[in-house]
């Protein structure tokens, strides 16, 4: 068993690595936007780092190392390209999920090269039809972030109740021979994910390969029976949200490192006015360095609850994860708002893409698109449930 100190030194060298490809991957951010997908390069980096490791269970070469540590390092990358960030992001977590899965389904992705990627669409547009042994599955999924990189997907859907009741969702397990990719991506921001469609046409989908979404929120996956480390007693829904809230709060750094550096020397070619000397700017900068410190405190404070709750074996309390929840959905907004404050204060020549807030953004505002970062929905129901009503969202 790794001891703490193992740990926070393991995690140092990540983030060390991590803060070294920076540079590389601002310089790779416009090749990222221009091929619609992260270079072969950087995924390259990141198998050599380590990074899709961070998650992925020891008996298949991961490092099993806590979820602080995993975004600490995709904050850090985010600093230079958020959209590869995004990737890391969705694509590691992906290897956190399939330690849930069945032993054989493990074995079936990771036996020949534990370095073998997944990607997703958890969308439900799945046509199952239960069979023997499994289910047959056609569809087409949007949004599969860092697909052209993976050799499985995970895929969603709804497997009918045979006695009427409300259908349950799980999550297909299925090779890259079972599908076909449908280049459709063509975007503002976040070009550089490569989130095309992924379509099936009548797949066999064994049994074996399946999770069920009740499983992931009552922390009873069959994975457990394998991979008993306290991270996969984790509910998966708090794994999940921040893969694709925390790469925004990186990407609000670099900004905010770019604006710093711009707006120190900028003067004003109308009233030859400072920036520096811009309440406005210096209101914007000031809020924005304390939000990030902020966003990271809470980040790193309930994943530690959570992880201290799982050591103990005690159960989740729905109210917590109802508020760890909407503190992951409110991100992208508040990021949002704080990189369009700094935008404005840049002033007409901030427009030029060549200006390193441009691409962060067009980005931000395009991964507050995502629905797990529209904080709508999750604040009712965070709100409803404080006033007594029942909690409709499952995915906690």
């Amino acid at each position: 068993m790794q001891t703490n100190a193992a740990k926070i030194d393991l995690t140092q060298a990540l983030v060390e690595k991590a803060r070294a490809l920076v540079p590389a991957l601002r310089e790779r951010a416009q090749q990222c936007e221009n091929e619609c997908k992260v270079p072969d390069e950087t995924i390259r980096d990141f198998q050599e780092a380590g990074f899709f490791k961070i998650l992925q269970p020891k008996r298949w070469g991961g490092y099993e190392l806590d979820p602080q540590s995993f975004y600490a390092v995709q904050m850090t990358l985010a600093e230079g390209c958020m959209s590869s960030a995004w990737v890391l992001g969705v694509v590691a977590v992906h290897n956190w999920q399939l330690a849930l899965f069945d032993a054989q389904a493990q074995a079936d992705v990771w036996s020949d090269d534990p370095t073998t990627l997944i990607s997703s669409s958890y969308m439900p547009r799945a046509e199952v039809t239960p069979v023997e042994g499994g289910y047959r599955i056609s569809g087409r999924w949007g949004f599969s972030s860092g697909v052209d990189h993976c050799q499985w997907a995970f895929l969603g859907g709804l497997v009918p109740d045979p006695e009427g009741g409300a259908p349950d969702y799980r999550t297909f397990l299925v090779p890259r021979s079972d599908f076909e990719i449908d280049y459709v991506w063509d975007t503002l921001g976040l070009r550089g994910t490569g989130s095309q469609d992924v379509v099936v046409k009548d797949a066999f989908v064994p049994a074996y390969r399946s999770h069920r979404s009740k499983d992931g929120f009552a922390t009873t996956s069959p994975g457990l029976k394998v991979n008993d480390a306290q991270l996969y007693k984790l509910p998966f829904g708090q794994i999940f949200v921040r893969a694709v809230s925390s790469s925004s709060i990186g990407a609000l750094q670099g900004a905010l490192d770019a604006f710093r550096a711009y707006g120190a020397a900028r003067v004003s070619s109308n009233d030859f006015s400072r920036t520096a000397n811009d309440p406005d700017a210096q209101g914007v900068i000031a809020e924005t360095a304390a939000a990030i410190d902020e966003m990271k405190l809470v980040l790193n404070r309930n994943f530690d609850v959570l992880m201290q709750q799982a050591s103990a074996g005690a159960q989740y309390d729905l109210e917590q994860r109802l508020l760890f929840r909407f503190q992951s959905g409110q991100i992208l907004d508040r990021c949002a708002n704080l990189i369009s404050r700094m935008f404005y204060s840049s002033g007409a020549q901030g427009i030029y893409r060549s200006s390193p807030l441009v691409r962060a953004f067009v980005d931000i505002h395009s991964g507050r698109t995502h629905i797990a970062n529209n904080p709508g929905s999750v604040r009712r129901n965070f709100g409803g449930y404080l006033l007594g009503n029942p909690n409709t969202d499952t995915f906690i």
